[in-house]
């Protein structure tokens, strides 16, 4: 069979960067018939494989100039690209056009590039593709009459519907592959003026771009929003950070809603934080319970007391792989919607799958990556990092008169990163590595540390000598005047009041130890 171009056999194109799995791909095309065309490297790899091979430059009659820069800008590329099937026969053919049947395209790496710490302005530039984009656009416009591969992981099912359809794709596998093909392109301009948008012309940079792109795949449709009344789907970045809930493996239960998939993200971060077991029950985006202990069951057992009205319907996360003894303990205690952890053992799944609507999602375990968030402001966009401070004790600056021992800081540090994932303003008081009274989401910050207390007092756990956690500074001394009168031992907070002194008067007058951490944790 002749596979050259000039054969009245279909024609595939390939020019790759990416070249994982191209040999097998092309050798697959060869079988079915077509005839290869390619570039450069391309080429290059095909020819030593023993496949037959065209290239771009004797096909176009016009020699690849500049580096490689230019080489498929050229009337016979992209004639055979865009050529229509039953319009253009006539042009294609007085102007010695061949139709091209498969574009086989990946683009330049500008985004591994980019990633890598340390790179230069110069090499992002070059690693701007201009022939790769153009020839998936024209492949990708003309998916009537033409197929247009655009990443190794779609060479097998590919190959699978040619093998199907007797060496052709369908129209309906044709559009399928130009919509990921406009979707790639759209991925990778997007990248670039993300990039550009922060680089001056001396390669200098700055955290936020000029003009903000986002990429973002679908991931599901969702049954509806925060209400039954809106209309919701999730999404996720094109490449997920690892241990993030858009990595999430679902084991069983109904599709997760809106609020599950808010909720869920506010469980795993706030368990992901602690060196030691933990667990943490979220209700409505905020923690209702949170513990460390050495074991599972004890944590959740911990985390569950503090308000074990709040915990009903909520969402259960740990930081360590669930056994038998804590899933059992939690299914025989209350109802729940989600249920996180890094792994389950085989007896644990057993004892889940009797409660066949909870949604059990396991995730890998993974430090927090830095990213942009994104919150939506009418026809505007709020954009900041996130909210990843680590503080140690070394960063606190003791301003009573009496320090915190050794359990008063064990205790600070543990509410202090509890508070962070608390609604503003928060309070969250803390005796031996578990929450007992928590007030979020109030006005008043005073008003906070009352709820706190009425909470740890519904539940029966005394506050008289726990700690007490603030993610914003103390405006007035009343707020430590009512800890002091609950028995508040010790006090963390940002400070920075502009009635500081007052404040720490407050704690001194009431023996009580207060550090200052400089840094605030408002949660919206």
């Amino acid at each position: 069979m002749n596979n050259s171009p000039d054969s009245p056999n279909a024609l595939a194109l390939i020019s790759v960067s990416d070249k994982t799995g191209i040999i097998e791909f092309a050798r697959k095309l060869h079988d079915f018939g077509y005839g290869l065309l390619s570039t450069g490297g391309t080429a290059e790899a095909l020819s030593e494989a023993g496949l037959p091979v065209t290239g771009v430059a004797e096909f176009t009659g016009f020699p690849e100039i500049m580096g490689g820069r230019v080489k498929t800008l050229h009337p016979r590329v992209h004639g055979g690209l865009l050529g229509r099937q039953g319009e253009d026969e006539a042009v294609m053919e007085e102007q010695d056009i061949r139709r091209i049947d498969m574009a086989v395209i990946n683009l330049y790496p500008f985004e591994k590039v980019t990633g890598k710490a340390g790179c230069r302005f110069e090499d992002a530039v070059e690693n701007i593709d201009i022939g790769g984009p153009a020839m998936v656009r024209s492949a990708a416009k003309n998916f009537d009459a033409v197929a247009v591969v655009t990443s190794p992981e779609q060479y097998d099912s590919v190959l699978a519907q040619l093998e199907e359809c007797g060496g052709k794709l369908n129209r309906a596998a044709r559009h399928e592959l130009a919509v990921a093909a406009f979707n790639r392109v759209a991925q990778y301009d997007d990248a670039i003026s993300n990039y550009l948008s922060s680089h001056s012309e001396t390669g200098s940079g700055e955290t936020f771009p000029r003009q903000a792109n986002t990429c973002f795949e679908k991931m599901a449709d969702l049954r509806y929003g925060e209400n039954p009344h809106q209309q919701a789907a999730w999404y996720r970045d094109i490449h997920p950070a690892q241990g993030s809930l858009a990595t999430a493996r679902q084991h069983q239960g109904k599709e997760l809603s809106y609020n599950n998939i808010a909720d869920a993200d506010a469980a795993w971060e706030c368990v992901r934080q602690f060196n030691d077991t933990a667990c943490a029950i979220i209700k409505h985006a905020n923690p209702c319970g949170v513990a460390l202990s050495g074991s599972t069951a004890e944590a959740y057992e911990l985390a569950f007391a503090t308000d074990p009205t709040s915990a009903f319907g909520g969402i259960i996360a740990f930081n360590r792989p669930l056994d038998a003894v804590t899933a059992g303990a939690i299914i025989q205690r209350q109802f729940l919607e989600v249920l996180i952890a890094p792994a389950y053992d085989d007896e644990a799944l057993e004892l889940l799958a009797t409660k066949k609507n909870v949604r059990v999602l396991e995730l890998e375990s993974g430090e927090p990556v830095p990213q942009q968030e994104l919150k939506r402001i009418g026809s505007g966009l709020l954009i900041q990092t996130s909210d990843l401070n680590v503080l140690s004790r070394d960063d606190c600056r003791v301003v009573s008169r009496r320090p915190p021992d050794e359990k008063e800081w064990q205790d600070l540090m543990f509410a202090w990163k509890v508070a962070r994932m608390v609604k503003s303003n928060a309070i969250v008081y803390v005796a031996g590595g578990r929450t007992v009274g928590i007030g979020a989401g109030q006005m008043s910050r005073v008003d906070s540390a009352r709820i706190g207390r009425w909470k740890a007092e519904d539940a029966g756990l005394p506050i008289a000598g726990a700690i007490m956690a603030s993610d914003a500074f103390f405006p007035f001394r009343d707020g430590i005047d009512t800890a002091a009168g609950a028995g508040i031992a010790a006090v963390i907070q940002p400070g920075g009041s502009m009635r500081d002194e007052e404040v720490i008067a407050a704690a001194d007058e009431n023996g009580m130890a207060m550090v200052f951490t400089g840094v605030r944790h408002f949660r919206h």
